[in-house]
């Protein structure tokens, strides 16, 4: 499955992209950083849209801030994404003004900084893998084999049970969704390290020097807890900064306690999404550019 271009609707809708414009370099001069808007899912052919659009942009600042709401999509596409704006921005920090679930929370962890309020939600990463044409979250079929596996094990299968683990399981697309799971969480293990860790050095409690190898044992127990099918329940569960500063100890900042730019944000983010439901679509935004895409969920 992959994303295609709307095309153009209505010439009057020129003012409204114009407006947008605007109140994205309002944003821009607050954080002195270029805008990127990805109100969209993260399917197969946004990357190539992407890399028009930001390799487009002249000229560039050093830093970048990325919008982000988004049901999911594939994390091969995610990991395309980051090295193609890594490529191009030294900082990269993400802004969630609604919501950045799947594989959006690992695209919104491989930032420098994350921004959100108490109404923005992340969510476990549950990535997307195609099977019939849809987009299926992995971690479900995973956690249902893993259960009949277990009970297996165990001599408890029962005989429904067994058959089900014969016929209803392609052993193909289990290797797949394990493929998923596993990349989700080495990539954000890497990200979280690398970038969003990388100014940790030294201990709170202890003042102890942080290595390396402590980041990277720090990301790979978020990204583990972050995948855990039984602590979350559901594909959709929205984590708030509350949780995510508390339970997983992740520093996130509150855009709400800037009232200038939480003013901004959200003047922004209410035209935009406004705006996307007047046409019906998800959509791409920089400044000058609006690229309107078909809606498809994940």
């Amino acid at each position: 499955m992959a994303v295609h271009v709307q095309p153009a609707i209505n010439a009057a809708n020129d003012f409204i992209e114009e407006e947008l414009d605007l109140r994205a370099r309002s944003i821009e001069d607050h954080l002195s950083a270029d805008i990127l808007t990805l109100s969209c899912n993260l399917l197969g052919g946004l990357d190539d849209f992407l890399r028009d659009i930001v390799e487009g942009r002249d000229p560039k600042r050093d830093r970048l801030a990325v919008i982000l709401t988004t049901h999911g999509g594939v994390i091969e596409v995610v990991h395309r994404i980051v090295d193609l704006i890594r490529h191009h921005y030294d900082y990269v920090e993400f802004i969630v003004p609604n919501h950045a679930f799947s594989a959006g929370t690992v695209l919104a962890m491989s930032g420098d900084a994350i921004k959100m309020d108490y109404y923005s939600r992340l969510g476990p990463i549950d990535p997307q893998v195609e099977r019939d044409g849809r987009m299926l979250p992995a971690l479900g079929y995973l956690a249902q084999y893993e259960r009949l596996l277990h009970k297996a094990q165990r001599g408890e299968l029962t005989t429904v049970e067994a058959e089900l683990m014969i016929s209803g399981f392609d052993q193909a697309e289990l290797y797949a969704y394990e493929h998923a799971r596993e990349l989700s969480v080495e990539l954000l293990k890497s990200w979280l390290a690398d970038f969003k860790f990388k100014n940790w050095t030294t201990t709170q409690s202890s003042k102890t020097q942080v290595t390396q190898k402590m980041r990277e044992e720090r990301a790979e127990s978020i990204a583990r807890k972050l995948s855990d099918s039984e602590r979350w329940h559901s594909h959709g569960y929205g984590i708030s900064i509350d949780v995510l500063r508390q339970d997983l100890k992740l520093l996130i900042d509150d855009f709400g306690a800037d009232q200038e730019l939480n003013s901004r944000i959200k003047a922004y983010y209410y035209l935009m999404e406004d705006y996307q439901a007047k046409l019906g679509i998800d959509a791409i935004h920089s400044v000058g550019r609006f690229v309107p895409l078909h809606r498809q969920v994940p």
